[in-house]
């Protein structure tokens, strides 16, 4: 409880980034909402399976891109609407090379939504 009431505490950006999120069968669109250094919370068109790790592509401002490993620690399925209204996901970072920590970690900091 208390590694997530500390996540929590992080710094958390509103940002509609694209994101690309990478399964065993597919490449998937969606687009963030907002952003920690520790996870993000992210709507696209696909069902996903929670406890997961995917492979995640994030588009930063001024045409920068993060490679990272998120896991899904949540999905809001029941948001989806007949006309394909986008889910809400929450995905904490798990895999994260140090230059792209500090990347994320600048532009979470700087807000450069």
């Amino acid at each position: 409880m208390a590694d997530s009431h500390k996540r929590r505490k992080s710094t958390r950006i509103k940002a509609k980034w694209p994101i690309t999120i990478i399964t065993n069968d597919s490449i998937i669109a969606g687009e963030s909402r907002n952003i920690t250094a520790n996870g993000i919370f992210t709507h696209c068109k696909e069902e996903l399976h929670e406890n997961e790790t995917y492979r995640m592509i994030i588009g930063l401002p001024k045409k920068r891109y993060l490679a990272v490993k998120g896991k899904l620690i949540w999905s809001n399925l029941n948001g989806i609407d007949p006309n394909g209204t986008f889910s809400g996901m929450g995905f904490s970072f798990v895999k994260l090379s140090e230059e792209d920590r500090h990347l994320l970690n600048h532009a979470v900091s700087s807000d450069l939504t």
